[in-house]
This record gives structure tokens, sequence and C-alpha cells, in this order.
């Protein structure tokens, strides 16, 4: 293997006999790629090598970078026993009941300085990258004060200052309700909200649409303000009980509804006939109760399918997008070819990127390089990391192994 610098600078970087996996649903079986200036320059068989760097594939499987448009990668504090709790049969709903669950995490959270916060997420991105992952949403939430969700937003604005994975913040300003504060709903929407759109216009606002969380008309009218102000919108919705957030998110136009575990099969189709993406979290079922939405019908009805890992502390404790394609593959009745492209070009057209999370000239050179020559291997293989070298924006993941 002929393998010089790092791609930056220079005359670029080529990656020669890979089996490029587009991101649209098809593939290359042999091809070269160049990169000039962070930028995919050349696709195409047998081409001219004119480049200070070159990465032979040997046949393995080059891939557009991992997209993971549902996060909560922003936390302090931990959950170990609440996790032991549910293995001896506690509900998660009664956990979160009795002041624990999301509210622990609150608790550590406010308790957490912005810095210390911004240096938590910072490492959670550099793991994120090491498994391939460049582009993730990051949502606010564990703060549910004007003060303490600000401070959330600032420090993934701090982190993603310093990491080369691209951050896309979400502000989840409908989150738990806080029992000590009998007023919070109309206080997010009076007052943490127009301070969020002060100081991060634009920035999408989510909501938790559950069983003591938020109710529809909760989220009803946080969304009709936000959408007033220019926020896209999105809802965790139909988690464990199917309350009507969904038809509501496909209503008022929202970016995505977020789980949809507990959906009905009319719902999906709903869902599905809608510009709203469904967003599926199959780790969540995994670790929590065993139950996972149905991404076979969505896509059968034609709906646009994201995978997202939904890292956090709680109930999907994990970046790993490989992780999350094996499970989908297992448990949501997907192919893996659908799974790949729910992790790349789907996301990113839902965070509104164009130049990523597919591998064509001109797009941001986000690129993956798997030990795998066959592509299926992420939906089969269970465990460890499959990614042998990552590029974000061109530039080489310099932990991974040359």
């Amino acid at each position: 293997m002929r393998d010089q610098g790092s791609g930056v600078g220079g005359q670029g970087l080529v990656i020669r006999g890979a089996r490029v996996v587009v991101g649209d649903g098809t593939f290359l079986p042999r091809a070269d790629v160049h990169v000039k200036d962070g930028l995919i320059s050349a696709v195409g068989a047998h081409t001219p090598v004119t480049s200070d760097t070159i990465i032979e594939a040997w046949g393995r499987v080059l891939m557009p970078g991992f997209v993971d448009a549902h996060t909560h990668a922003l936390w302090a504090g931990s959950r170990l026993d609440e996790f032991e709790k549910m293995r001896r049969g506690t509900p998660y709903l009664d956990i979160l009941a009795a002041g624990g669950g999301i509210l622990s995490t609150v608790r550590a959270v406010r308790e957490t300085s912005e810095a210390r916060l911004a240096d938590y997420l910072r490492r959670r991105l550099e793991i994120m990258l090491h498994d391939g992952t460049t582009t993730v949403e990051v949502k606010s939430g564990y703060g549910l004060t004007t003060e303490h969700e600000l401070k959330m937003l600032r420090a993934i604005a701090r982190a993603a200052q310093d990491s080369p994975v691209t951050v896309v913040p979400t502000a989840l300003l409908g989150h738990a309700l806080d029992p000590e504060r009998p007023t919070l709903v109309d206080d997010v929407i009076n007052e943490t909200l127009p301070a969020v759109h002060a100081e991060f216009p634009g920035v999408a606002i989510d909501a938790f649409c559950e069983t003591g969380a938020w109710t529809v008309d909760d989220c009803r009218r946080l969304f009709e303000k936000a959408s007033a102000l220019g926020h896209a919108v999105r809802l965790h919705a139909n988690q464990f009980n199917r309350l009507g957030g969904l038809e509501l998110a496909v209503e008022l136009g929202a970016l995505s509804v977020d789980h949809l575990e507990a959906t009905s099969p009319g719902d999906l189709i709903h869902l599905a006939e809608s510009s709203t993406f469904g967003v599926m979290l199959p780790v969540a079922g995994f670790h929590t109760d065993g139950r996972y939405a149905d991404g076979r019908a969505f896509l059968d009805a034609g709906g646009k399918l994201v995978l997202a890992t939904n890292c956090n502390p709680g109930s999907a404790p994990t970046s790993s997008v490989p992780f999350v394609v094996a499970v989908a593959v297992r448990h949501l009745g997907v192919t893996a070819a659908e799974a790949i492209q729910a992790v790349t070009s789907r996301p990113a057209e839902m965070l509104g990127f164009t130049d990523r999370g597919r591998i064509a000239v001109g797009c941001r050179a986000d690129l993956v390089l798997l030990r795998h020559a066959d592509e299926r291997m992420l939906g089969y293989e269970v465990g460890g990391n499959p990614v042998d070298r990552v590029w974000c924006g061109g530039k080489a993941d310099e932990r991974m192994s040359g």
C-alpha cells in the first residue's frame, strides 16, 4: 500500500480501487475517488493518478461518512443505577415519574459548567468520528430552564468549533416536566423560546410528546409560536404511547417525527404520504423494551426513512451508527442497502445538506473506508468497529491506522 500524508495540501488524495457505495442506493464495483481541497473532485474507474497521497482500497467499501440526525450527546452524570432498576423490571415511565430518568440528567447538567459540558461533548464527537460519523445533530433538553437550555446550546456551539465533525444543534425545549415547576410549559413558550430565538435564530425546535411529558396541546402551542418565528420543528412521538403527536407534526409540516415504536400501520402510511421524515431509533428498543418501529411498512408506503443512534445516557447509550444499522436490519425489516441510505443521504437531506451523504463530484469529502469488501457486512456484523479509515472534509482522522 502506498500511503503518504493525510490528504491535506499538495495535490490532494486518491482512494484507489474501492467498491464505492454512492449513498443513493447504488454502488460502483471498482472505482477511484479523488479529493482536492476537501471536496470530491473525480469519481471513476482506472482514473489517472496525480497525487501526493494514494490509499489503496484493494476492493474494500468506500462510502459516505455517517450522518447521525438524532442524538442527545450532550449530558453530564450517569444513569447506571437506573439501568439496573430497568433490568429488574421497573418501567422507564415509572422511573421518570419518581424523579429519575431525564430528570436525574437534568440535575447533573444544571450542576455542570458550560466549559465542562463542552469538553464532554468534544470527547464524544471524537469517538463518533472514529466510528465513521462525520455529521451529527445534538440536542439540548436537559436544562428545562432558560438559563440552562442556553448553557447547553452554547456548549454545543463551543464543542463544534473545536471538532472536524459538522455539528447541527437542536433546541429540545419541550422535554421532561419538572414537578417543582407547574408553570414550566408556559415558561418555555413565553420565556425560553424567545431567548433561544434571540441567540440562536433558525435553530430547530423539538419536543417530546408522551405520557408524563408534553401533551399534544402543549406541543401545538410551542410549535405554532416557533414556526411563526421561522424555526423548523421536530417531534419525539409514539415512543411508548400513541397520543396524536404524529398527526400534529404532519399537520404543522414538521421536519421529522422521531421514535414511532407505538405507531399504527395507518399512521405510518399517513406519515409516509406527507413531506415529514420518519426517524427511527432502534437502539432505544434494543436497550429498553424490545419494541421497534416498522421500517419495512414505512418504506413500502413511500416514507422518507432516517435511522439514528439517539445517543443518550438513558435509553440509547451508544454513538455507533454501524450498530444502529445492524439492529435495524434485524428488527425493523429493512435491508442493509436501505439502512445505509437511511444513515447517509436521507439524513443529510433532512438536515438541509446538499454537499454530503453521497459520493459525487463536488460533495464534501466526508468518507469512510470499511475493513470489508461488502457493505452488507454493516447489517450482518454485530459489535466492533468496521471502519478502517475516516476522512472529514478531506482530512484524515489521525487516530485511524494506516
